[in-house]
């Protein structure tokens, strides 16, 4: 497929991505969806252990990942569904994401991830460690930190790579996301709990007051989105192309409600959908 054509067709959908009227949307949607992330996550811990264990290690990672790729096709056309602050850093490092939206993703983010244990708490009490993510017994901090590194390496290559015009998979981008964040849990879990997202740890740290592990779940994953960036500029050379700024801003415009004109449609739109892949 000619991509080309398409690059040229983005710049009036990309001054639209500036315009105030959508902004507090694509805020919205990022605390929606990091929420729900959340709630999934530590919520496992939580419900196994108030259910004497009736969901299981399995399910219980097997859970973010659903979640995850549901977010995406629901509504990563409206924020990109970063859900992740490695993932809003490491689109900005590519430059398909401005910096300037960078402090208000990320502060959105860690407010839904708290918001989301909070709930947890007040419905089921202090049980399962709220879902903290911690170091597995008999695993150290370097351990866990360097498997965190590792899957967030992974996560983010995955999400760039299908976020880029030379790669595109439209809503597929959803399947290999969610798919992998399943397999990172399946098979890291007991060392690390496969959080691979600073504002997944900060929910449940920031509500119980233990943050004397967070730094692995903060070094670890940003560490691994600037690895996996510098992998993308050697696989794909640099970002900015149509698929990557489709995919990391979504493709909402300001002209809300009505359909948008075809000169204004984003490339995602006619390159089989790109906008989705994140989370």
């Amino acid at each position: 497929m000619a991509f080309a054509p398409l690059v040229s067709l983005e710049a009036p959908w990309s001054r639209e991505f500036d315009s105030p009227a959508v902004e507090w949307r694509r805020l919205f949607s990022e605390f929606l969806g990091t929420f729900f992330l959340v709630l999934v996550g530590a919520g496992g811990a939580v419900v196994d252990a108030s259910s004497d264990g009736a969901i299981g290690r399995a399910a219980g990672v097997t859970a973010p990942g659903l979640v995850v790729l549901g977010v995406i096709l629901y509504m990563g056309a409206v924020s990109g569904a970063h859900l992740n602050p490695a993932v809003t850093l490491s689109f900005a490092l590519r430059g398909d994401f401005p910096w300037r939206r960078v402090p208000g993703y990320i502060i959105v983010q860690l407010i839904a991830a708290a918001a989301a244990v909070l709930l947890l708490r007040v419905v089921f009490g202090d049980v399962g460690g709220l879902g903290a993510t911690l170091p597995g017994q008999g695993f150290s901090n370097l351990q866990a930190v360097t498997v965190e590194m590792l899957l967030t390496i992974g996560l983010v290559s995955t999400i760039l790579g299908t976020a880029s015009s030379a790669q595109n998979v439209g809503p597929l981008s959803a399947l290999a996301v969610g798919g992998y964040i399943v397999l990172a849990g399946l098979w890291s879990s007991p060392v690390s709990g496969a959080s691979m997202n600073p504002a997944r740890s900060f929910g449940p740290a920031i509500v119980t007051g233990d943050f004397s592990s967070y730094w692995v779940y903060v070094v670890g994953p940003l560490l691994g989105g600037v690895i996996a960036v510098g992998v993308a500029y050697l696989l794909r050379g640099r970002g900015g192309d149509a698929g990557g700024l489709a995919a990391a801003r979504g493709t909402l415009t300001a002209t809300i409600p009505g359909p948008r004109p075809a000169s204004a449609t984003p490339p995602s739109d006619r390159a089989e959908d790109s906008s989705q892949p994140s989370g």
